[in-house]
């Protein structure tokens, strides 16, 4: 893929305003943020690098998009050059990022891009849509994962999620957020996410009676057979699935009330010396559905999350956002920027954040804010260099790793970060070099 159009069209017309201006080897940096949490998120968990660096290392334009481009009105004015320029475009700067599995909170950089400002400015759509959606899922997922209480969570919303495309990336995502695997078979095999399946109904109303529909299930799957058992009598289809016995591993509730159903399939198995066949329960889940169930004590194994998750349905998008912070110039030097709209504003200069053990400080990039461990407790710098000059600078960690990860930083969380149903403010403090440079930046703009 060349990818170069893969973005906003005002992207590209601004790269025209700056290569027409002058400014096309002028250097910018910017930074990926959230400017707050969703009202229900009290942390955002970081996922979506690999697909960036993929994006930054193959940004192109072919000769059909650059045709494409001439023949629109809004470069009939446009010298030729700028085409010539985008023929041999690459990304050739720096990319920074806190590893993906990290939590993160509000007016937080995830990435920071520092790349000439012709290139940088081009990648903001891709980079917001990409680390927006799975950061959105993988978050929706660590919470269904926690209201589990150990109980294994698999990612079923491929169906419905918003594009094929979105349900192999939601598939990988959910799993750094801490699902047991995915539904989705392209998922499994692009990222080795572990794939679950069981049937669907279709199944079993294909064939004349349920117990035919199991008897050849068990034939065909053995020791991984799970049966759906819901499609007549939910009872009744959990004893003819006791009646076959082993091998089998375990049934799908699907429908009904699940708090009374599970029990009384429960017993239907037990009874049948099947103590270890597991009971899997599906149908429109969410970490508040989950949460009752665990309190009702329903012997619920396994959970399959589908609509809610891969649409993460009650926070659906993040309101993340990518904000040029510096620009400089063999000219005029470097240059600090900044907004001051209302609800909008940002900070100057290109920044890192510490993560201590209670609390972030926001800080200059250049700072080393408690790394040692001499100012204050020791700190973790949590932006490291992913690319340099364009290229990476070692393989990046898989999403296996990413997942460890991800369990590791959650786990380090106070409890009422965890919180379903209470806001919890993780604090995030702003260094005096910091405070300094936005104060004499606000000074010399006024």
């Amino acid at each position: 893929m060349s990818y170069g159009l893969l973005t906003d069209f005002y992207q590209l017309t601004m790269a025209a305003g700056y290569f027409e201006a002058g400014k096309a080897r002028e250097r910018a940096t910017f930074e990926l943020f959230i400017r707050k949490l969703p009202w229900n998120r009290n942390f955002v968990l970081v996922a979506g690098l690999p697909q960036i660096a993929e994006y930054l290392l193959n940004l192109s334009f072919s000769k059909e998009e650059i045709d494409y481009l001439r023949g629109l009105p809004q470069f009939e004015h446009t010298h030729p050059g700028f085409f010539d320029m985008l023929a041999e475009l690459r990304f050739t700067g720096d990319l920074f990022a806190v590893p993906e599995g990290t939590p993160m909170f509000g007016g937080e950089p995830m990435l920071t891009v520092r790349a000439p400002l012709i290139e940088a400015q081009i990648a903001e759509t891709y980079l917001l849509s990409m680390i927006g959606f799975q950061s959105m899922i993988a978050t929706k997922a660590a919470r269904v994962v926690k209201a589990a209480l150990g109980r294994q969570v698999v990612e079923f919303g491929t169906r419905r999620a918003h594009s094929p495309e979105a349900g192999v990336l939601a598939g990988r995502a959910g799993y750094i957020g801490g699902c047991a695997g995915t539904s989705n078979a392209a998922a499994g095999m692009r990222f080795d996410v572990p794939v679950f399946g069981t049937t669907a109904h279709s199944w079993i109303m294909a064939f004349p009676h349920e117990r035919d529909s199991f008897e050849q299930l068990q034939r065909l799957l053995g020791e991984s057979t799970v049966y759906l058992i819901d499609s007549y009598d939910t009872l009744e289809g959990a004893r003819r699935a006791a009646a076959l016995g082993r091998p089998l591993w375990g049934v799908r509730l699907d429908s009904g009330n699940l708090t009374e159903l599970a029990p009384a399939v429960r017993k239907i198995l037990d009874d049948a010396g099947l103590t270890d066949a597991k009971i899997m329960a599906t149908g429109d889940l969410n970490e508040y559905k989950i949460h009752e169930l665990i309190a009702a004590r329903a012997p619920i194994d396994m959970f399959g999350v589908g609509t809610e998750l891969s649409t993460s349905a009650d926070a659906p998008s993040l309101g993340v956002v990518y904000k040029l912070v510096e620009l400089e110039s063999e000219e005029s030097g470097r240059r600090y920027t900044f907004k001051l709209s209302e609800d909008k504003a940002t900070l100057p200069g290109a920044k890192q954040v510490f993560r201590f053990a209670d609390h972030d400080v926001l800080g200059r990039s250049t700072e080393c804010l408690g790394c040692t461990g001499v100012e204050r407790s020791p700190a973790e710098a949590l932006l490291r260099p992913v690319m340099l000059g364009g290229k990476l600078i070692e393989p990046l960690p898989s999403t296996n790793e990413a997942r460890h990860h991800a369990a590791d930083c959650l786990a380090m969380l106070p409890a009422p970060c965890h919180s379903l149903f209470e806001s919890h403010a993780w604090r995030v403090e702003l260094s005096s070099e910091l405070k300094s440079l936005t104060e004499r930046v606000q000074q010399e703009a006024s």
